[in-house]
C-alpha cells in the first residue's frame, strides 16, 4: 500500500525529533543539568547554527532522509522559488488629498481651537492677581 505524502513527512518529522533529543542528550554528555540548561536556551527566533554541533549534525541527516524517503517512494521534490509579498517600499504612495504630505522626521500637523495662553489683560499668563514688586 502506497502511503500519501502527508504520511510520509509526519513520519520523517517524528523521526527528526527523536534524532534531535537523542543527539541533544549526546551533547549534554548525560548530565541533566547540562540538557536542561541547553534546552531552556532555545527560543523561537533560535536558529541552526545556535544548537549544538550533534543537533545541527542529526538535523541534517534527518532532513536528507526525508527528503530521499519521498524521492524513492516516487514523489517529486522541486527546487522553488518562495513568492513573497512585495516590500512595502515598493508600492506606490497614496495621496488622494486627504493628507497633506510631510517630510521625513517631521512630527503630524496639530490644530486646536483653545486659546493661547498668558494673552490676558494681565500680561502674567498664569491668570492669579498681579503681586507687586
Amino acid at each position: 500500500m502506497e502511503k500519501s505524502a502527508t504520511d510520509l513527512m509526519h513520519d520523517s518529522i517524528v523521526a527528526a525529533v527523536l534524532d534531535a533529543i537523542t543527539a541533544w542528550k549526546t551533547a549534554s554528555g548525560g548530565l541533566p543539568n547540562v540538557l536542561a540548561r541547553e534546552l531552556g536556551a532555545v527560543h523561537r527566533n533560535t536558529t541552526l547554527a545556535d544548537l549544538p554541533k550533534e543537533v545541527q549534525t542529526a538535523v541534517r541527516d534527518s532532513t536528507r532522509a526525508a527528503f530521499n524517503r519521498l524521492l524513492k517512494e516516487g514523489y517529486t521534490v522541486a527546487k522553488g522559488a518562495p513568492t513573497r509579498p512585495p516590500p512595502m517600499d515598493s508600492r506606490p504612495p497614496r495621496n488622494d488629498g486627504s493628507r497633506r504630505p510631510r517630510g521625513p522626521g517631521k512630527p503630524p500637523i496639530v490644530e486646536t481651537k483653545r486659546p493661547p495662553r498668558g494673552g490676558g489683560p494681565s500680561g502674567g499668563g498664569r491668570g492669579g492677581p498681579q503681586r507687586g514688586r
